[in-house]
Parts: structure tokens; C-alpha cells; sequence
């Protein structure tokens, strides 16, 4: 009989195991979410088009654009509790009600000839879709790469950056051969579907689960857990110096990273004379380089730590920001633009992992929403401020040298964050030795 209960209580636990889903393959729905919504990037493609079919100003039609970002980072912030409360499942199921219909009620929008409904479907409920899209995956991710952090999260974030390369020809292609509000309605059952299906299969991994082998390698010394330095909830991070540090560094980086996106073609042709084709070129051969950032960068800070590589970052923008107006070389100047673009794209992919290292991953999906603010505010002051050294000293060159100094506030502070962490850390020990004592 004991045998019996024996075997039955194995052959459960057993089948406990078989229904771990495969980390990978969540990895792989997280990417499928972050290649669908990363799309928003490519919202050029209806610029013209929307601008000849209505005689819209750019700067209306452009507005759809800032306005999507600014309800991402606000959407991020207040439904982060969400994704924490109910999960990644039910989280990616309605940012995919709310991307997939604002894509589609977009097509609507531009049947009835509104703006206003423009901004509705694609700003504002795109907008919310986007938000709680992008921090669905990621928050999970980190708690199924315990071992490999940086790797996880860039790769769903690389999803993102690389998706404007993925959904440009698509869009291209769609609003010649169909027309402009027949290729959102296409777009908009498209990403439903696709984020659906990846949303689907996320879920949290079971409680203390490791990766197979891993708790063996660190027993044997073979590989290091690293311990996170807190174990906090959102509303408690926001109430320490270290959460602000890590806002104004993702602030700073992608303020100066958006502005260099969004003039990066009038720039390249002030600088070193490009054509408007040859510079075009080179944005789309750069958007490249965001999204290999993402994952370069994620990877790299697994191994050198998460400070090291934002110091890293700022420390290389000082100098390449400082160095930029004064390139004539054609290549020099296209070569560093190739690492800004890593940079910023790094610095969106590292900071999932730097807040699980810093807060823990208790509510961890909840305190990126918070920190992601920082993108909505940056979304709104980088490609204004750019554009206002333009129109008033008539370059935009003068605002690179601004940015340098930025940077040098950003490098600052990744050394006030690190007396932050060896405070934390010794506090750790001490705690520990009152315990073993």
C-alpha cells in the first residue's frame, strides 16, 4: 500500500513537472507581442499618404505618433498593478483588445475623415495597448531567467526595435496596393491575432522554480546566483533614491536618443552633405542597430553588471555627442551614429533586469511601468527640444553638444547609485551576521 501512495505521489509530481512550460518558447510570445506593437515605429509609412489624402499638416498627423507614446508610458504606469494582479496571460489578452482595436478602429477613422478619431483609435487606446504590451512579457521573463537576465529581456525588446524594419515594407506595400484605412484594418486583425496566440502561452513560472541544472551549478560553484538587494512592492520602490536614479538615467538616455532618431536624416545631410535618398538609407540601415543594441547590450550587462553598462553607455554618448558636430568624415560620423543607436536602444533593454537586480521581482512588472514614465515625458521633450535648436540657431548640431552635458548629469549618477547599492549591501551583511549570531 505505501508503495502504491509512493508511486501515485511521484507520478504527480511528475506530471508537475511536464506542465513547466519551455522558457524559451515564452520568450519566443513575448517576442511575438514586442514585434506586433514595435510597429508603432513605423508610423511614417502613413505620414504622406495621411498628409495628401486630407491635406493634414505633418504636425497633426505627427501628433497621433506623440500621443500613442505618452499613453504608452501612461498606461504602463497605472496598469502595471495589473499585469502583477492578474498575470501576464490576461494582461497580453487586453493589450491585444486594446492594440488590435485601435489599429482597426484607426481604418474608421480615416473612412469618416476625422482626426480626432484618429487620435482616439491610435493614439490613446494604441496607446494603452502598447503600454500594457510591452511590460506583459518582460516583467515575466526576468522570473523565467533567473540565470540570464539581460539575455531574456533584450531578446523581447530587441523584438520591439527590430519591429519598424519587419512592418515598414508591409505597410508600404499594403497602403499602395489596398489604400490607407483598408491596410489598418488589416494590420489591426493582424497584431489581434498574433498577440493573442503569443499571449496564450505566457505564464509565471511555478514558485522557487530554477532552470534545470542551475541550482546544482551554483551549489557547485560552477555558476553565480546573484541576490537581489531588495524584495520590494511598487509603492514602496518609489519611496527610494535609487528607483529616481534609475528615471532621470532612462530619461536622459532616451531624451537624447529620440532626438537623434527623429532628426537623424536632416542631420546627416547638414553634417557630411548626404543626399535626402542616401540619408534615408542610412536611417533604415541604423534602425538596425537599435535593435541589436537591445540584445548586445542585455547580454553584455549580465557579465560586466547592470552599472557598469550604463556607465559604459553615458560615458561613450559623452564623448560621441561632444566629437559629432565637428565630423566631416563620412564614415566617423555614420559609424558613430551606429553606436548611439545601440546605446538607446540598450538602455530600454537592460533596465527590466537593472530593476529586478535593484527591487526584486515581486512587483516587478508594476515598478517598470513607473520607470517608463520616463519615456513618455522623454517621447515629448526630446524631439521638441531638437526641433526648437533648429528653428533657433538654424542646426541641429548646437543641441548635440547640450546633450553631451546630459550625459555627463547621467554618468554622475550612476555613481551615486553605486554608494546606494554598497550601502544596501552591507546593511545585507550585517543582517546576516545578526541572524547567524
Amino acid at each position: 500500500m505505501n508503495g502504491f501512495c509512493f508511486e501515485k505521489t511521484q507520478k504527480k509530481d511528475e506530471e508537475k513537472m511536464q506542465k513547466v512550460k519551455n522558457r524559451w518558447l515564452i520568450a519566443a510570445s513575448a517576442v511575438g507581442i514586442h514585434i506586433s506593437i514595435g510597429s508603432v515605429y513605423a508610423w511614417s509609412n502613413f505620414t504622406n499618404p495621411l498628409i495628401e489624402q486630407f491635406g493634414w499638416s505633418a504636425k497633426q498627423v505627427q501628433l497621433t505618433f506623440s500621443i500613442a507614446i505618452l499613453f504608452l508610458g501612461l498606461s504602463a504606469a497605472f496598469l502595471g498593478h495589473f499585469v502583477e494582479k492578474y498575470g501576464p496571460r490576461k494582461a497580453g489578452l487586453l493589450a491585444a483588445a486594446f492594440f488590435g482595436v485601435g489599429i482597426f478602429g484607426s481604418g474608421f477613422a480615416v473612412n469618416m475623415s476625422s482626426l480626432p478619431l484618429l487620435y482616439i483609435f491610435y493614439g490613446v487606446l494604441g496607446g494603452i495597448g502598447l503600454g500594457v504590451g510591452y511590460i506583459a512579457p518582460v516583467s515575466t521573463l526576468v522570473k523565467w531567467f533567473p540565470d540570464r537576465r539581460g539575455l531574456a529581456t533584450g531578446l523581447a525588446i530587441m523584438g520591439f526595435g527590430f519591429a519598424a524594419a519587419i512592418s515598414s515594407p508591409i505597410m508600404n506595400s499594403l497602403i499602395q496596393s489596398v489604400g490607407t484605412a483598408e491596410t489598418f484594418y488589416i494590420l489591426g486583425v493582424a497584431y489581434f491575432v498574433v498577440m493573442v496566440a503569443s499571449s496564450l502561452y505566457l505564464e509565471k513560472p511555478p514558485a522557487d522554480w530554477s532552470p534545470a541544472g542551475f541550482q546544482e551549478k551554483v551549489e557547485n560553484g560552477k555558476s553565480m546566483l546573484k541576490q537581489d538587494l531588495s524584495q520590494l512592492k511598487a509603492n514602496e520602490a518609489i519611496k527610494t533614491s535609487r528607483f529616481y536614479y534609475l528615471w532621470v538615467m532612462l530619461f536622459i538616455n532616451v531624451t537624447c536618443g529620440i532626438a537623434i532618431l527623429s532628426a537623424a536624416k536632416p542631420l546627416a545631410q547638414e553634417s557630411i552633405g548626404l543626399t535626402a535618398t542616401e540619408a534615408a538609407a542610412l536611417v533604415g540601415v541604423l534602425g538596425l542597430f537599435n535593435g541589436l543594441g537591445r540584445i548586445g547590450w542585455a547580454s553584455i550587462s549580465d557579465y560586466i553588471g547592470r552599472t557598469n553598462t550604463y556607465t559604459t553607455f553615458f560615458a561613450i554618448q559623452i564623448v560621441i555627442f561632444a566629437v559629432l558636430p565637428f565630423t566631416t568624415s563620412v564614415i566617423l560620423f555614420q559609424v558613430m551614429l551606429a553606436i548611439v543607436y545601440t546605446c538607446y536602444g540598450g538602455g530600454f533593454a537592460a533596465i527590466p533586469a537593472y530593476i529586478g537586480d535593484l527591487f526584486g521581482t515581486k512587483q516587478l512588472g508594476a515598478i517598470h511601468g513607473y520607470i517608463l514614465t520616463a519615456w513618455a515625458a522623454a517621447g515629448l521633450a526630446g524631439p521638441m527640444f531638437a526641433a526648437w535648436m533648429k528653428d533657433t540657431t538654424g542646426s541641429y548640431s548646437t543641441s548635440l553638444t547640450f546633450f553631451a552635458g546630459l550625459f555627463i548629469i547621467a554618468l554622475i549618477i550612476t555613481f551615486f547609485i553605486r554608494k546606494d547599492i554598497k550601502k544596501l549591501q552591507l546593511l545585507s551583511t550585517e543582517e546576516a551576521k545578526s541572524l547567524a549570531s
